[in-house]
């Protein structure tokens, strides 16, 4: 969390609650403290993250993240 707290707070700022891109049901996630957990998969184990999510949750939920997040490597489809 240290090593990303900018970027954390910026994430935060521009798609979490009260956020513009929030008031229209997007980015559902952000704020939510699993985010920090998915966030840390999504740094460590893209592949492994996304064949888990795959498996149980909504895709376009972690496709969000993704995007607002801004990884190195998507992995969504």
């Amino acid at each position: 969390m240290e090593q990303h707290r900018k970027r954390l707070e910026e994430l935060l700022r521009a798609y979490g609650p009260g956020s513009r891109p929030a008031e229209f049901g997007r980015y559902a996630l952000i704020g939510q403290p699993e985010t920090l957990v998915i966030l840390e998969r999504m740094e460590t184990a893209p592949f492994l993250l996304r064949s888990r999510w795959d498996e149980a949750l909504e895709a376009v939920l972690l496709a969000d993240l993704e995007f607002a997040w801004g990884p190195r490597m998507r992995v969504s489809r």
